[in-house]
């Protein structure tokens, strides 16, 4: 028998594993085969608000899903829909070929997907991705990005737009970051969650979506000093919300939320405190370019007002609280 043969029989081994291995993740290497419910395990890690709407989405469409949340509880109508809970973020990559994150904060984002022995990233196999829609730093993006193709995997980021209505409907704005590539064999998936949008490399996907943040922050502001005038001029709140809907004034956030606040109803689609955070972003990043927005400024206090009256865990649609105590006037309630 020649001497080469073991050699030979290790390499034709060591290709029969790292086949078996990548068979799972092959899909998003090549667009002949598009990801689907039969080629393609969904993990999922952070079950809140968000979350949970949009993970129902994708378990709704076929697909097996394998989920993880700090507090198991959460999580637990994703598992009767059907998913798998799993006791970490590892546990989570491991069972996974795709691994979609929303959590609180940049250092739980870090600490999910890049923590060396708990985090996703460490248990995904090569091929794999991961897609952080939390709204979270750029750099930080440009960070699991390259932590990731060290691996041979891939990463997205992609926060999204729309609130809790958006979450639930499948109609959120999903800014995308990253390999566009990867971006469009993600398209399935994205699709039963909203509309993917392509904003270019890695790190662009959170710049697009703090941009967001920043038009949103003035125009709650907006929102509610319009509120308080009409209030304080005698006219209907309700009537005047009405008037201005299909006008110049109109916007998706009195759209969501301006009946919402006309019922006292401050239960949080979107958390003041990761408002907060968010704006805290991107005032980090205009110092970084060298830029003044004095809009997001104040409406980063207002929001900090908020925070500091313990109302951190109530819906941005609270900001009409701020106003009230600051020109000592009340919105009477109302059932529109």
């Amino acid at each position: 028998m020649p001497l080469t043969s073991p050699l030979l029989n290790l390499r034709s081994l060591h290709c029969r594993i790292r086949h078996c291995h990548s068979s799972t993740v092959r899909h998003f290497m090549a667009a002949a085969e598009p990801i689907s419910p039969s080629n393609t395990r969904v993990g999922w890690i952070g079950t809140g608000v968000m979350g949970q709407s949009m993970c129902a989405h994708l378990i709704r469409a076929g697909y097996t899903l394998t989920v993880f949340n700090r507090t198991a509880s959460k999580a637990q109508p994703l598992v009767d829909l059907g998913a798998h809970f799993a006791a970490s973020p590892n546990a989570v990559a491991a069972r996974s070929d795709v691994v979609f994150s929303i959590v609180g904060y940049p250092s739980d984002v870090r600490s999910v997907l890049l923590h060396p022995t708990s985090g996703a990233l460490a248990a995904l196999r090569p091929g794999g991705v991961l897609v952080d829609m939390t709204t979270s730093e750029p750099s930080l993006a440009a960070e699991i990005a390259e932590a990731a193709a060290a691996k041979g995997c891939h990463s997205v980021d992609a926060p999204v737009s729309g609130g809790d209505r958006g979450a639930k409907n499948g109609t959120l704005a999903i800014f995308a970051g990253g390999e566009e590539s990867t971006v469009k064999n993600l398209e399935p998936l994205f699709s039963v969650m909203g509309k993917v949008n392509y904003m270019g490399g890695s790190g662009k996907g959170q710049f697009a979506k703090l941009a967001n943040q920043v038009t949103i922050a003035s125009t709650m502001v907006g929102l509610v000093e319009g509120m308080v005038y009409a209030h304080k001029a005698g006219l209907d709140v309700g009537l005047y919300l009405e008037a201005i809907s299909t006008g110049a004034a109109g916007s998706k956030s009195l759209d969501l939320y301006g009946k919402r606040i006309l019922k006292r109803d401050f239960e949080a689609g979107f958390f003041v405190n990761h408002f907060v955070k968010d704006l805290g972003i991107c005032l980090k990043e205009c110092q970084n370019m060298g830029i003044a927005l004095p809009g997001l400024a104040l409406a980063q206090q207002l929001y900090l007002s908020l925070k500091a009256h313990g109302e951190g865990y109530l819906g941005t649609q609270a900001l009409i609280l701020v106003l009230e105590r600051l020109n000592n006037v009340s919105l009477p309630p109302s059932d529109v």
